[in-house]
């Protein structure tokens, strides 16, 4: 039974890595899934019995997916800056060039 519940939470968590939108999200998903594996892996390993299995995949998971998207590169054009135009208004907009290039 629990492998059947084991089996349906990967095809589910699967199935959403799908509808991940961005690259930071695609990875969190996967760090999620890898995690969670390696996870249950090892707490199956330590505790031998279902709780700590459980309990290493949950763990696993959690910090899968903070490392999936911590790790995710940053794009050139993803940077906001803050501009003030002639009339003293504050906006922010995609960084221009003159950012990535040092002379600002």
């Amino acid at each position: 039974m629990i492998i059947k519940k084991a089996i349906a939470a990967v095809l589910m968590t699967a199935a959403l890595a799908g509808c991940a939108q961005t690259e930071g999200q695609q990875r969190a998903t996967t760090g999620a899934l890898v995690g969670g594996a390696g996870g249950a892996l090892v707490g199956q390993a330590i505790g031998g019995n279902t709780e700590s299995t459980v309990i290493g995949a949950a763990g696993g998971a959690l910090l899968g997916a903070v490392v999936g998207s911590a790790t995710t590169p940053q794009r050139r054009g993803e940077q906001l800056c803050r501009y003030q135009d002639r009339y003293g208004r504050i906006y922010t907009a995609p960084c221009d060039d003159r950012y990535y290039n040092g002379d600002y």
